[in-house]
């Protein structure tokens, strides 16, 4: 067994969701470096404030950022404090070696920077389990806001999921376990017999536009280009969409506001529906990451 205590973690902005990470990997003995938080008050005395600028980096083992990593220019998101973060080549060139970088999502900027300071760069969302328990979250924040959006119930609503990836699938059961009726667009034939084998109506992505009409709640989980003029052009006046996917998402936003169709880009769902259980998923699998480490 590999003991995670007394490793030092520098974690840089992020929000409700970090507040629990910070609390899982401090519980285990981590020792944090909390910078960006400057509004928070920790009570345990393995949670310190940092301020990269100031501090010693030579001692860090690893590094997390928040689920959207940086901007393109390092700026790191920060909810509880006034003060601009930034992350830069310099910032990991004074850490030693072994030390690991932890994003939630990646960018040039990052792989860049983590290739220049000959440093790991780990993208947690990348990784099947988090992605997976992400789903969760993710699938109930998108029903309750279908439920909010919408002046039917979702019990017999006729939704499409796009995409039956590994949000997509959860989504899909999510909305069918409480009555909606399902159609799930996928590409691969293997994916589209998964969803007749789940007891939802399978369609093809190529196919989307002849199906538009027939679904009054689209939630779309395909980081491309998908839901375009054409399809939106075949929906009903009053449908809604949902488009979990990352930016841009796979929405012609502009077109569907055209149309008077209402479409809501609903990024980060976990962090707003369920910040504390979000925040447990990303300190556990952090912790498991860890461990792996040290055994090699």
């Amino acid at each position: 067994m590999y003991l995670v205590q007394n490793l030092n973690m520098l974690i840089m902005g992020g929000d409700a969701r970090y507040l629990e990470v910070i609390k899982t990997l401090a519980g285990e003995g981590v020792n944090i470096f909390a910078a960006g938080f400057d509004k928070c008050k920790f009570n345990n005395a393995s949670i310190n404030h940092a301020d990269v600028d100031n501090m010693d980096l030579s001692k860090i083992d690893a590094i997390t950022l928040p689920v959207a990593g940086t901007d393109p220019s390092g700026e790191v998101e920060v909810e509880y404090a006034d003060k601009p973060l930034f992350i830069s080549e310099k910032t990991l060139k004074k850490t030693p070696a072994h030390c690991i970088i932890y994003t939630g999502t990646s960018n040039d900027f990052l792989e860049n920077i983590a290739v220049s300071a000959n440093r790991k760069l780990v993208e947690l969302f990348a990784r099947d389990d988090m992605a997976v328990y992400n789903s969760i979250p993710t699938a109930e924040g998108a029903l309750r806001l279908a439920m909010e959006e919408t002046n039917v119930t979702i019990h017999s609503a006729n939704v499409m999921v796009l995409g039956f990836g590994r949000v997509g699938i959860t989504v899909a059961r999510l909305f069918a376990a409480v009555g909606a009726n399902v159609q799930a667009a996928a590409r691969k034939p293997s994916a589209l017999a998964r969803v007749k084998e789940m007891g939802l109506t399978p369609v093809k992505i190529s196919e989307i536009k002849e199906h538009a009409d027939k679904a009054t709640i689209f939630v779309n989980t395909v980081p491309h280009p998908i839901l375009d003029a054409e399809v939106i052009s075949a929906m009903d006046p009053e449908a809604l969409i949902l488009d979990l996917a990352s930016k841009p998402g796979g929405t012609d936003f502009n077109f569907a506001k055209e149309k008077g169709i209402k479409a809501l880009h609903a990024l980060g769902l976990p962090g707003k529906n369920a910040p504390k259980t979000a925040g447990e998923i990303i300190g556990g699998v952090l912790l498991e990451l860890l461990k792996e480490n040290l055994s090699n």
